[in-house]
C-alpha cells in the first residue's frame, strides 16, 4: 500500500483512539485489540493506538491503518506523544502506517528538536508522520519540515492553549485547512456524532474520536455521578 493509498483510506472517516489509562483494567494488549477490533466492525476507517506491544496485537486482528504513539512522561519536559528518536524507532519497527508526534516546539526529553525528530522519521525511516499540534504556526511548520498531516490533538493541552479546554478546537481546524496542504485531523475532545459533521462542514479529512467511545471508566463516572444525585436527591425529598 503505498503512502497516498493509506492516508486516502482516512478521508472523511471515523478513526478510533483505542487506548485506556495507566492502571486501568483494560490497560492490556488483548483488551486494546478488542477495542480495535470492535471499531473496524463499526465502521472506523482507521486506529489510534499507544505503544509497540499493543501495536503489534492490534495488527494481529485488523487491517486498519495504525496510527502509532509512545507515552512517556518525563520530569525534564511536558512532552509526552513519541518524545524521542528511540520512541519514533520503537513505534516504526512494531509496524504502525503513521507515527503520530508532538508537533509543538516544546523541548523534548533529551534536548531532541522538531527538527530532529521529523528528519529521523521522515529520511531515516520513510515514514508517514502526523503532527499533533496546537496552533496554526505550530501545524505550519510541521508541514514545512515534512509532515504528511496535522492534527488539532494538542490545543488545550499546551500552556498557551489552556482556555481551548471545553470542546472540540474548530477554531484552530479552520485555520489550519486554510494555511497548510496536507490532510487536518480534527482530534481532541470530540464527543457527539454532531461534532463530527461541523468537522467534515469546516473541512477536516478525517476526525479521531477516543474517550468518547472507548473511555469506559469516564463514561461510566458520568452515569454514576448522576445516580448519585439522583439518589441524595431521594433521600432529601423523603
Amino acid at each position: 500500500m503505498g503512502a497516498s493509498d493509506t492516508i486516502r483510506k482516512f478521508h472523511r472517516g471515523l478513526i478510533v483512539s483505542c487506548q485506556a489509562p495507566a492502571g486501568s483494567p483494560l490497560d492490556h494488549p488483548p483488551f486494546i485489540a478488542a477495542m480495535a477490533r470492535a471499531a473496524e466492525q463499526g465502521g472506523a476507517v482507521g486506529v489510534r493506538i499507544a505503544g509497540a506491544t499493543n501495536i503489534r496485537r492490534v495488527k494481529r486482528v485488523t487491517c486498519l491503518p495504525i496510527i502509532g504513539i509512545e507515552k512517556l512522561r518525563s520530569r525534564t519536559s511536558p512532552v509526552y506523544i513519541t518524545p524521542t528518536l528511540r520512541s519514533i524507532q520503537r513505534i516504526h519497527a512494531a509496524g504502525a502506517d503513521i507515527i503520530a508526534l508532538d508537533g509543538t516546539a516544546r523541548k523534548r526529553p533529551g534536548n531532541y528538536s522538531l527538527e530532529q525528530m521529523m528528519e529521523t522519521a521522515k529520511r531515516g525511516l520513510q515514514a508517514l508522520v502526523m503532527a499533533d499540534v496546537a496552533t496554526v504556526e505550530e501545524g505550519i511548520r510541521a508541514v514545512e519540515l515534512g509532515a504528511d498531516l496535522v492534527s488539532t490533538t494538542l490545543s488545550g493541552y499546551t500552556e498557551e492553549t489552556r482556555s481551548n479546554s471545553e470542546g472540540p478546537d474548530f477554531d484552530l481546524l479552520q485555520m489550519l485547512v486554510k494555511h497548510v496542504e496536507v490532510p487536518v485531523i480534527l482530534e481532541g475532545r470530540v464527543r457527539t456524532p454532531g461534532d463530527i459533521l461541523r468537522a467534515f462542514e469546516l473541512g477536516a479529512y478525517a476526525v479521531v474520536v477516543g474517550t468518547a467511545i472507548t473511555g469506559i471508566e469516564s463514561l461510566t463516572r458520568e452515569f454514576a455521578n448522576v445516580a448519585q444525585v439522583a439518589r441524595t436527591g431521594l433521600r432529601v425529598r423523603s
